[in-house]
């Protein structure tokens, strides 16, 4: 029974991000209580690079950071694995009059040059951006001392019934958990130096990891 539930989940998952792509902003709202794009505006907080440069974010989804890059100055290529998010990611940035300048594919497999991106950036991916692939691949693209920062989710705080009960939505579908995970001594056998920030957004607190590749 639990095999099935967690089969189920996932292509629950899978519909999100492919054929019922189209829902995503309006789902991600939702579950959110109005605080996702905080909470994916979180990693910009620690851009420590000025406009003008080229970053990479990883599973772009339908667009909205790519705007919010543009929007600062900075030159955001975006990747992506799902054909339906690219299109509405890509139909997004021309309706703003923005270059797309969008790429499909795996994270495990990057078609750009090694220390191409002196940060790359991902908000709420899967579990692909921990695969020791993806971290290999990222560390090849990043330049030397290169920023990864990672927004791999956010919480509700308000202490709401409505809050409680998306929550324990959270915890059902596998998106909570792992509390205590050393983010710093995983990630350091693959080049990084890690560690965690919380940022404050309404009624709730989005998680950053802030990696800096080794030498």
């Amino acid at each position: 029974m639990l095999r099935f539930w967690w089969r189920l989940v996932a292509f629950g998952f899978r519909l999100l991000y492919n054929e019922l792509a189209f829902t995503s902003d309006y789902v991600s709202f939702v579950v959110s209580l109005g605080a996702w794009r905080c909470w994916q505006r979180a990693a910009l907080r620690h851009l420590d690079v000025p406009p003008g440069t080229h970053i990479l974010e990883l599973a772009h989804g339908t667009g909205q950071l790519q705007l919010d890059l543009n929007a600062r100055g900075y030159v955001p290529v975006g990747y992506d694995l799902s054909p339906y998010m690219g299109r509405i990611a890509r139909t997004k940035l021309l309706r703003h009059h923005l270059p797309s300048r969008l790429a499909r594919g795996r994270a495990q497999q990057l078609p750009f040059a090694s220390a191409s991106f002196p940060v790359v950036v991902s908000t709420f991916p899967t579990d692909f951006i921990f695969q020791p692939e993806t971290l290999h691949e990222i560390y090849r693209v990043l330049q030397p001392e290169g920023l990864l920062l990672i927004v791999p989710n956010g919480a509700l705080t308000g202490g709401s019934l409505t809050g409680a009960a998306l929550e324990g939505l959270y915890r059902i579908t596998g998106q909570r958990g792992g509390e205590g995970f050393d983010i710093h001594s995983y990630l350091l056998p693959f080049g990084f130096a890690a560690h965690l920030v919380y940022e404050t957004c309404p009624r709730s607190v989005a998680t950053v990891i802030i990696a800096r590749k080794l030498p």
